[in-house]
Parts: C-alpha cells; structure tokens; sequence
C-alpha cells in the first residue's frame, strides 16, 4: 500500500474545509492552503523545534485580531498541512488521517482568526460529527 500522495492530502482537506460551518469558512477565502511534506529548516529554527517532524500544520500570516486595514500586506496568509508528520501521527494513532487533517486545518484557522483552544475544540467536535455521520 502507497503512503497518500501530497495530492491526496489536499484532496482530504478540502473535504474537511467543506464539512467546516459556514461562518468559520467565509473568511478565509483568502488563505492559501498548501501541502509540503515538512516543515523547513530555517522555520524549524526560528520556531525552535527540533525535528519537522513535531509540526503538523503551521499558520503562516497576520491573524485577524492584529491585522490592520492600514496593514500592507506582506504576501497572502498560508496554511501549511505537513504530510509526513501528518502520516506518522496517523500509523501511530488509532485517528482517522481525515479526522487529523480536520483537526490540524481547524487550529491553523483558527490562529488566522485569533480563536480560543476551547473554540477550535467546540468546531472541531461539529466538523467531527459531520465526517462521522457520514461514514
């Protein structure tokens, strides 16, 4: 069996996207969602992590609780979804990797829009319930 592709991760994601409420996906229609399969070393570093294989997804921009319309912005906000930790947290676990991906794009969003972790958890539980009901 073939590890799933970068394509394929994308594919999962945006069926996660879909299945987010309403609300929550309207504004970010701006962000760029990309799959690479890790984190790069000079991010790495200034993150002080050390191993890419600790960062699942990262957020990438100015959230929304500290942007600016006088802001000039520096090039759009991206969400990175990082495959082979993404992959590894999968094998290890007893998640879904489409239940992993919701809950890493859910926190990324979230950062963009400066939410709560008890917030991210309350959309990621409806999203949750949604990819349930219809397995």
């Amino acid at each position: 069996m073939l590890a799933p592709s970068l394509e394929d991760i994308a594919d999962i994601g945006s069926s996660a996207l879909a299945r987010l409420p309403q609300q929550f996906i309207e504004n970010i229609s701006e962000i760029i969602i990309q799959v690479v399969d890790f984190l790069d070393d000079e991010t790495c570093s200034e993150l002080d992590v050390d191993s890419p294989y600790e960062i699942l997804g990262l957020y990438s921009g100015v959230d929304m609780t500290s942007s600016s319309v006088l802001d000039q912005p520096d090039g759009p906000d991206v969400i990175f979804l990082f495959r082979r930790p993404i992959l590894d947290c999968w094998s290890e676990g007893d998640d879904s990797l489409a239940d992993i991906i919701t809950h890493v794009l859910v926190h990324e969003i979230g950062h963009h829009f400066g939410l709560s972790d008890e917030a991210m958890e309350i959309i990621e539980d409806a999203a949750l319930s949604q990819t349930n009901t219809l397995n």
